[in-house]
């Protein structure tokens, strides 16, 4: 079986509970820190094709509030969100997981987790 693959940041306090909770319950998965290994290109194309840019974008964030009225005047779609994502990766929601059976989510909920490893252990 494949393994999930949580992108995010070691520091998140959401990453840190979804993978805690996929470690309590026995799921093997693989992570991805964003600022310690960058953020793929292709990865965040398939995010954006799957979840779009407006639940990608997280703009409740720091990150987001610390950028000027300029920078985020100019995030009205597709291109200029994933510009803005790829300069700081920060912006985006996390954990985005990418589950085995090619199901792309982002956040964290124990319910649509309990969902996404039912679904697992049932392949």
């Amino acid at each position: 079986m494949d393994l999930p693959i949580l992108y995010g940041v070691s520091n998140c306090d959401t990453c840190k509970r979804a993978r805690a909770w996929l470690e309590d319950r026995g799921f093997e998965h693989r992570f991805h820190d964003f600022k310690k290994d960058g953020l793929p290109s292709a990865a965040l194309d398939r995010w954006l094709k799957a979840l779009g840019w407006e639940a990608l974008l997280n703009r409740q964030g720091t990150t987001w509030r610390k950028l000027d009225a300029a920078a985020k005047s100019v995030v009205t779609d597709t291109p200029s969100a994933r510009a803005a994502m790829l300069a700081h990766a920060s912006l985006i929601r996390r954990p985005v997981v990418e589950w085995p059976n090619g199901e792309i989510t982002v956040g964290f909920s124990t319910d649509m987790f309990k969902q996404r490893t039912a679904a697992m252990a049932a392949a």
